[in-house]
């Protein structure tokens, strides 16, 4: 299944294994390049969100994926890459719950998650980075 934006195609070669919640590449063909730094759960002012509450931190990682996107004259749709890094991996099915509500689950961005023993606060549970391609 392919997607085609005017700024990018999301490509799921029938050569390669069958993507089941993210895409396997991405081509760019125009527009801007937007990297968002890894999220985390922080409000504007800095305080933490869901303390010990993985749903609620996830929710606040993609508000402020969203608010940057948005920033840089985009979207969520524009969004074509995502990194997750989970401090329990078990929470994945959680993460994506949360994730689906701010992306196109036809045709959802490359992605990669990865389990790391901490992130650098104790309290943070998930961080999230992103790529976007703003017409």
């Amino acid at each position: 299944m392919t997607l085609m934006k005017t700024h990018f195609k999301l490509l799921n070669p029938d050569t390669m294994p069958k993507a089941r919640g993210y895409s396997q590449a991405v081509e760019i063909n125009r527009g801007k390049l937007v990297y968002v730094a890894g999220q985390v759960a922080l409000d504007e002012a800095g305080k933490l969100v869901g303390p010990g509450d993985v749903r609620a931190q996830t929710q606040r990682v993609f508000e402020n994926l969203k608010a940057a996107v948005e920033a840089a004259g985009g979207d969520f749709s524009d969004v074509v890459k995502l990194n997750y890094y989970l401090v329990d991996m078990s929470n994945l099915p959680l993460m994506r719950e949360v994730r689906d509500r701010f992306i196109d689950t036809e045709h959802p961005p490359a992605s990669t998650a990865v389990q790391v023993s901490k992130l650098f606060r104790d309290e943070f549970l998930i961080e999230v980075e992103a790529i976007a391609v703003v017409a």
